[in-house]
Parts: structure tokens; C-alpha cells; sequence
């Protein structure tokens, strides 16, 4: 349920006059300086995209084939599945550890992880010791990849929040960049350095992210509700204003902050896994979080994220060099379709972008999968050409919306008091569904061809009809001005009452400040 236009607006305009139009990304030093924390913590999800191509990779690669035995079927899909297994295991603890110990704090413990991790992936000397060192990897990387999007999203300069927190998923393909074309390099290493250094780079961001991460920001929201009110005050100040503690947007984000969390705290004081259920508006959260998760993994796209080798052998295209070649241009098409994509989200609205995102994508998923047909029956190369060309047509759709808005739209729609746990309910379904997906996807493509991809066209028609109903647009909010959009009605009353609250600790804040400069003046 929407809210009437006018109160739409008036939410607006309650922060949007309040921005210093002077102060911009590239002319301010301390917004720079945030980016720059930001930026460190957006590169957890390069790890993961990193993963991906990586094993994409190292089945192109004789060296890695000859190491470990020529692995295929449930043997290979293990290989590939046991990172998200090691995710799974990791779910139960991440959001305790958000909630508690703080967000970069969180980020640090699984960064440890994954450095111990990787050292012991390149060092692997059986299929054995390389699954258990992926596992680990798998399980590190839960705790980043909960708090590090969280601790984005909370610290943001107010008109850059958006676009940045999109950025978290879309620099999936940074790392997806880097580990294709190593592999691509590699592939003339004549020994097992051809796996081992692509193998040893994956530890990279995290090995940054020890050495720098407790220096950043910690969430001003996570300070207020631990009771450490003058610290998020500060951070507020220093970040988004230049250190004045007068600021208006500053005084405006921490009342309305504060507001909210006594909100929860006093009146919805259930924050258990229960209370991601236990209100209406809660439940068409995770109604939609939950099918986000889902079909982010279940659009098409596992087949070409870790089985592309395999989708170009049935098209007879079997050359080792020219398949990671093609690899190496698509994560490169990828990360600049997303990066478009999470710059447009508040001039175009999140659900704009997904309708768009899932016709074109049932278009092309279709047209794939006639051309693979063509190809099965008459061995026409140019057909095999044409699988290639809507491969890239169809991630140029999927890239619009689904891999920078699942993560940011997420988080945003989630109220501070359940958003590390529902952020984490999304994370374990989206593995829970890559786990089946790996293990699936190489058996059904090697029992049914070109007929496979019929069934993700179907699916992906599902997946329109249900956004077309379900989706929710939260464009030009803040974080805590989305609870209305969800929570009907009542959801206005509680609105008012926040502002009401944030207005009172504006004007005490400000008469504080007053009789302390007149104080020191005196």
C-alpha cells in the first residue's frame, strides 16, 4: 500500500532542502573521504564475483583438469557448490555479530577468514584441501557480505546512498574482471601456478580490507542504538557536513534516526527471527525479499556464471583460449551495464528497472535458446555465433536491475531493527537456491541441451507477473521514511510521530549548541 502524494512529498522535501547544494562528491574533502571508506567496503563483493569467473576459469584450464582429476558431474558441482555451503554454515552467526559487535567489526572477522582461506586454496595439494579452503572462503565471506552493504547504506552522504549502495552488487564484476582475464593469463603457465595465482589474487580485497577496515566509519545508526549517541553525532557531522553539529541535515538524520530506533525499541520491541513475520508490512517485505533472492540465482544466468565452458562446447566452440577470451569481454560488458544501472536508480525508480530488466530478459533467454535448438539440429555455426550474441544481450538486461538493486533494495526497505536478519534470510536463500542451481544446472544441460533453456523461459515470465504485482518503488526516501510504503496507514501516524520527535531533538540539539557557544563566548 502507497501513501497519498502530498505525504510522499512532504517526505521529500523534509530532507532534500535541507542538502547543501554546494557540497558535492568530487568537490567536498570529507564526502571524498567517505567514498573512499565505502569504496573499501564495496570491494567484499568482489570477492565473491571474483569466486565465480574463477571457476569459470580454472575448467578451461588443462592444469587445474590434470590436478584434480578431471573433475564432472555431482563431482564438479561440489566443487562449485561448496563456497555457498561454507555461506550457509556462517548465516546462523552473521547478523548477532552485525547487531553486536558492530558492522566493521563484522566485516574484519570475515575478512580474516578469507585471507586464512585463500592462503590455504592456492596452497592446495588435493581436491580435498582445495573444497575445505572454499568452504572457508564461503564462510568468511558471510559475515562481510552481511555488514559491509548495511555499513554502506547507513553511512551515505543522504543523495548518494542509492546509487552507491547499487554498487555493492554491481562490482561483482570487478572481481569477475580480474579473475577471467588471470585465468586468461595464466593459461600459458606450464604448472600448477595456472590455477595456484589466480587462486592466490582472490585474497586480495580482503587482505585491504584487515589492513584498513576498523579505521572507517562505524554506522551512526548501530552507535545510537548501542547508546553512543554523541559518537553518531559526530560521525553524522563530520561526514555529511563538515564537521558542524548544527548542521540542519545533520540535526534532521540524527533525530529521525534516534526517533526511529526508540520507536523500535519502546513499541516494537520484538526483534527476533519471529518479528520478520509478525506484522503485515513485515511479511510483504520478505515476500519480496525472498523472491529477489531467488531470482537472482534462478533467471538463467547460473548456467553462463559457472558453466559457461560447458554451454560453449554444445556449440561447438571448444578452444580453450577463445572461451576465456569471451569470458574475460563479458565480465567487462557486465560491470559496465551494472555500473550504468546503479547511477539511474533514483532518476528511474527500482521498479521501472526490473519490469525492464525481466521482459528483456525472457526475450533474450528465448531467443538463446531457438538459436541453440538451430544449432542442435542443423550444426549451422552462425546459430552457435548467435547463442553467443544474446548471452551478451541477455546480461546487458539482467545487469539493469538485478545485479545492483537486489542488495540495495533490500537493505532499504528493511527497518533498522530487522534489517541485518532479513538482509541475512536474503543472503541464505540466495545461496540455498546457487547450491541447487549448481548442482542441477551441469545434469540438466547435459540430459537436455538446448530444451534446458526452455524452462528458464517460462520461469522468467513467472518472475515479470510477480514483480509487475508485487514490487514496491522506494525511490527518493531516506532509510527510515520507507516503513509507510510497507506498513499501510498506521505507518503514517508513526511517520508523523518520528518527525515530530526528530523536530524536538533538532530544536534541543540546536538550543544545547546555542548555550554552549554563548557560554564559551562569555
Amino acid at each position: 500500500m502507497g501513501v497519498p502524494a502530498a505525504t510522499a512529498n512532504n517526505q521529500d522535501a523534509s530532507f532534500a532542502h535541507l542538502i547543501d547544494q554546494r557540497r558535492k562528491w568530487y568537490n567536498n574533502r570529507r564526502i571524498i573521504t567517505l567514498n573512499a571508506w565505502i569504496v573499501l567496503l564495496l570491494i567484499s563483493s568482489s570477492t565473491n564475483g571474483y569466486d565465480g569467473s574463477m571457476m569459470n576459469g580454472l575448467q578451461s584450464l588443462p592444469q587445474w583438469e590434470v590436478a584434480f582429476d578431471n573433475p564432472s558431474g555431482s563431482k564438479l558441482g561440489l566443487l562449485n557448490a561448496i563456497q555457498n555451503i561454507g555461506a550457509l554454515a556462517g548465516y546462523p552467526f552473521a547478523p548477532y555479530m552485525s547487531d553486536g559487535i558492530g558492522r566493521r567489526r563484522t566485516v574484519f572477522f570475515g575478512a580474516v577468514i578469507m585471507c586464512i582461506a585463500t592462503a590455504l586454496q592456492t596452497a592446495a595439494q588435493s581436491v580435498g584441501m582445495f573444497i575445505g579452503a572454499r568452504f572457508l572462503i564461503g564462510f568468511g565471506l558471510t559475515f562481510a557480505a552481511n555488514a559491509a552493504p548495511m555499513l554502506v547504506t547507513e553511512i551515505s552522504y543522504p543523495t548518494y546512498r542509492a546509487p552507491l549502495t547499487s554498487l555493492y552488487n554491481s562490482l561483482w564484476y570487478s572481481g569477475s574482471i580480474v579473475a577471467a582475464w588471470t585465468t586468461y593469463g595464466s593459461f600459458k603457465i606450464n604448472s600448477t601456478w595456472a590455477w595456484r595465482l589466480p587462486s592466490l589474487l582472490q585474497g586480495i580485497p580482503s587482505v585491504l580490507q584487515v589492513a584498513l577496515v576498523l579505521f572507517a566509519p562505524e554506522s551512526p545508526r548501530w552507535l545510537i542504538k548501542k547508546g553512543r549517541d554523541a559518537e553518531a553525532l559526530k560521525t553524522l557531522a563530520y561526514y555529511h557536513a563538515d564537521g558542524d553539529e548544527q548542521d540542519p541535515l545533520v540535526l534532521y538524520e540524527f533525530g529521525e534516526i534516534k526517533a526511529a530506533i526508540e520507536y523500535d525499541r519502546t513499541v516494537a520491541a520484538n526483534v527476533g527471527w519471529k518479528s520478520l513475520v509478525a506484522t503485515p508490512g513485515n511479511r510483504k517485505r520478505m515476500r519480496i525479499i525472498l523472491a529477489l533472492a531467488f531470482f537472482s540465482q534462478w533467471s538463467g544466468n547460473g548456467l553462463v556464471s559457472y558453466y559457461l565452458n560447458k554451454v560453449f562446447d554444445q556449440i561447438g566452440i571448444t578452444g580453450s583460449s577463445t572461451q576465456l577470451l569471451i569470458n574475460g569481454i563479458l565480465q567487462i560488458w557486465n560491470l559496465a551495464w551494472a555500473t550504468c544501472a546503479a547511477f539511474m536508480v533514483n532518476r528511474l525508480g527500482r521498479r521501472f528497472l526490473f519490469l525492464v530488466s525481466a521482459s528483456m530478459m525472457t526475450l533474450f533467454y528465448m531467443a538463446q535458446a531457438i538459436c541453440f535448438a538451430e544449432y542442435a539440429e542443423h550444426g549451422n555455426p552462425a546459430s552457435g555465433h548467435a547463442v553467443i550474441a544474446f548471452i551478451f544481450l541477455f546480461y546487458a538486461a539482467y545487469d539493469i536491475a538485478f545485479t545492483p538493486l537486489i542488495v540495495s533494495y533490500t537493505v532499504e526497505i528493511l527497518p533498522y531493527n530487522i534489517r541485518a536478519k532479513g538482509f541475512n534470510v536474503f543472503n541464505f536463500v540466495i545461496s540455498a537456491a546457487l547450491i541447487f542451481n549448481q548442482y542441477v544446472n551441469p545434469i540438466a544441460l547435459d540430459a537436455m541441451s538446448w530444451k534446458y533453456y526452455i524452462v528458464y523461459v517460462c520461469w522468467l515470465a513467472v518472475e515479470f507477473i510477480f514483480l509487475w504485482f508485487f514490487l514496491v518503488e522506494t525511490k527518493n526516501r531516506t532509510l527510515e521514511e520507507t516503513a509507510a510504503l510497507f506498513d499501510g496507514e498506521d505507518a503514517l501516524e508513526q511517520i508523523a510521530q518520528r518527525g515530530e520527535v526528530a523536530h524536538e531533538v533538532y530544536e534541543h540539539t540546536s538550543e544545547e549548541k546555542r548555550s554552549s557557544g554563548e557560554a564559551s563566548g562569555a
